[in-house]
């Protein structure tokens, strides 16, 4: 098999690569591990940057997020039982954030790729990348006991955070950087209507709080637990009288409840990996950086690095633009960073730390108090939610 772009993933990310560059002109070939109906059934993110909004309406899949998608101008904060608001739109010059699921964002690609006629090889194994820093790479796979091999320009790597891609880079090329967080979220999805308009992020004593929706009859709520939490102790009757106690009152009175669709718990990482290129493999999405859900920069960041590869690959085979290959890593990095910096401080914001000292916890107070006591602090956090603008390329 002969393409111009191997695409090893074909979760979200792969999949918008995928159609960008087919309605460019570059043929694609997307290998993906599992069936479609899995990657379908994870249940992820289900915020969309103002900029990856417009990559999707250019890569011609926003018909569906048009129609049943919610445009959300701002959000809440809550702090000791006082509700802050976040007009979002007011702040940045009338950004705004959509609320459509990732589910639904790759159902829609997946349409579209079938619909254009690209292909996508799914239930593969043994995935094997080969001669990445040539100009002749390779990527091997098995496919029901037969040995297949794609030749190709270049590799995509698309495959999240256990995928084949990263590993494939030798390691004293790379550089990690990480960290742990002390404590997991308990999400629970539930055909409800969702307790508030706009999304509220609350801190209580008890733990953070997010109250998430997917649309205006699905709802999407998540508690701060402990890492030592096991979901089978969470029945849907304690998680929904949790809740109410770490809501306020007027809201508390209005949660409407039900049975959970789906219910698990997640730990929260940072992580970043650096360079997100080798030769002519690509890093893209969780195969390169993993950011905690508070700032839901997870799929969002995924697009941004889709943005910068799909323009530069495009340069490359309209233009022969081969001097912007060496470019991916830092465009890509740079927003990347900014990212998990606004990951790190929402989540520090928000969260409760046992461990934290008593100067610690004085810090973090007083980092409420300004961040949502001056415009500028609550700009500051208008700005990095809806999206910071893509860089230039070339």
């Amino acid at each position: 098999m002969k393409t111009q772009v191997a695409i090893i993933g074909a979760g979200p990310s792969g999949l918008l690569l995928g159609q960008l560059l087919h309605k460019a002109g570059i043929r694609t070939l997307i290998i993906e591990r599992q069936t479609p109906e899995y990657v379908l059934g994870r249940i992820r993110a289900g915020i969309l940057e103002s900029g990856t909004v417009e990559l999707l309406r250019e890569a011609g899949v926003a018909g569906r997020m048009e129609q049943e998608g919610l445009v959300h101008h701002g959000v809440e904060f809550i702090f000791d039982g006082q509700r802050i608001p976040v007009p979002l739109s007011e702040l940045t010059g009338g950004k705004s954030v959509m609320v459509y699921g990732q589910t639904e964002v790759t159902r829609d690609l997946m349409q579209a790729r079938d619909e254009c006629g690209a292909p996508i090889i799914y239930g593969v194994s043994q995935v094997q990348i080969n001669d990445a820093k040539s100009d002749r790479p390779s990527v091997e796979f098995e496919k029901e006991g037969e040995r297949c091999r794609i030749e190709c320009d270049f590799i995509a790597g698309c495959d999240g955070f256990h995928g084949i891609s990263r590993k494939s880079i030798p390691r004293e090329v790379l550089r990690e950087y990480e960290s742990v967080w002390p404590f997991g979220w308990l999400g629970l999805l539930a055909d409800t209507p969702p307790v508030n308009p706009e999304l509220i992020y609350a801190h209580h004593e008890r733990g953070f709080v997010l109250c998430s929706q997917r649309s205006l009859t699905r709802s999407r709520y998540y508690l701060q637990v402990p890492l030592s939490d096991r979901i089978e102790a969470w029945s849907d009757d304690r998680f929904w009288d949790e809740l109410k106690r770490r809501l306020p009152s007027d809201l508390a009175g209005r949660l409407v409840t039900g049975h959970s669709l789906e219910k698990s718990i997640a730990p929260l990482r940072s992580y970043v990996v650096e360079p997100m290129q080798y030769g002519r493999l690509f890093l893209v999405g969780d195969a390169a950086h993993i950011v905690p859900p508070t700032g839901a920069k997870g799929l969002n960041l995924a697009a941004s690095d889709v943005n910068y590869l799909w323009r530069i690959l495009s340069a490359y085979y309209r233009q022969g633009r081969s001097d912007l290959l060496a470019s991916y890593s830092h465009l890509a990095l740079n927003r990347v960073w900014k990212g998990e910096r606004f990951s790190w401080f929402m989540t520090h914001l928000l969260h409760d730390f046992q461990e934290k000292s008593a100067f610690d916890r004085k810090m973090q107070e007083a980092d409420r108090r300004y961040y949502l006591g001056s415009e500028a602090g609550l700009t500051t956090i208008a700005e990095n939610y809806v999206g910071l603008p893509f860089e230039n390329v070339g």
